[in-house]
């Protein structure tokens, strides 16, 4: 089933691109792999969570930040290329996780991201991936994600 059909079985609908927030472009673009900037959790023009794992924000709203992100990944891929249907495979996705230095469910977080690429591409959206917490993020949020697809 190509992505987008299965993005309509899913219900789920690409979003606009989400403007960016600073000098960057939502996508590069070299040879067949395309570089998206990172992707903030925003939904609706607004930003769905704000603060830290480990403290204000909980797992879930964590793992649903990731999802959220991916989600936004997608719409800049899309943007760029004109259909996910021409996506071959995932192969990097990177999760920046704002969190308290006590807290270490950075990769359950991360999941959030994997498991949607998971759901839209099958196979071809198995990927490597990091998952690094870090003190702060751009606007307070508490994710950020970057993906790297070819095409």
């Amino acid at each position: 089933m190509s992505a987008e059909a299965r993005l309509a079985e899913l219900g789920i609908t690409v979003p606009e691109v989400v403007p960016p927030v600073a000098a960057y472009q939502p996508t590069a673009r070299t040879g067949n792999l395309v570089f998206t900037a990172g992707q903030l959790p925003a939904r609706d023009g607004e930003m769905i969570a704000v603060g830290k794992l480990g403290s204000d924000v909980s797992d879930e709203q964590g793992y649903e930040c990731a999802r959220q992100c991916a989600l936004n990944a997608l719409a800049a891929v899309k943007a760029e290329i004109g259909s996910l249907d021409d996506v071959k495979r995932v192969v990097k996705v990177v999760v920046f996780v704002a969190s308290t230095p006590d807290f270490t469910g950075q990769p359950k977080v991360a999941n959030g991201a994997s498991e949607l690429l998971g759901e839209v591409f099958g196979d071809a959206g198995k990927h490597a991936r990091s998952a690094v917490g870090v003190s702060v993020l751009p606007l307070d949020v508490p994710v950020e994600v970057e993906i790297i697809v070819e095409v």
